[in-house]
């Protein structure tokens, strides 16, 4: 199981630089060359705010998935998954 959660850290990072992509391309720069300007205000807020937001969310929590972080030692006894520093 924690060999899954590696390999979904690489999956949220990707899923990441997607997003990023999506909304770059696909979102602020036609509201960017729009001649409206009541365009700007959509533009400005998928490039400036909830593009930081979501790629960096989902990179750290990629980033910790391949970490380790997530990682849970497995006690085939108890049954018990606590993680102890």
């Amino acid at each position: 199981m924690n060999q899954i959660k590696k390999y979904m850290g690489i999956v949220w990072i990707l899923l990441a630089v997607v997003a990023g992509y999506y909304l770059i391309v696909s979102q602020a720069i036609p509201k960017f060359e729009s001649p409206k300007p009541e365009d700007r205000i959509p533009a400005i807020i998928y490039a400036f705010i909830l593009m930081p937001i979501i790629v960096g969310g989902l990179s750290i929590f990629g980033y910790y998935a391949l970490k380790g972080e997530y990682d849970m030692p497995e006690d085939t006894e108890h049954h018990l998954h606590i993680k102890q520093d």
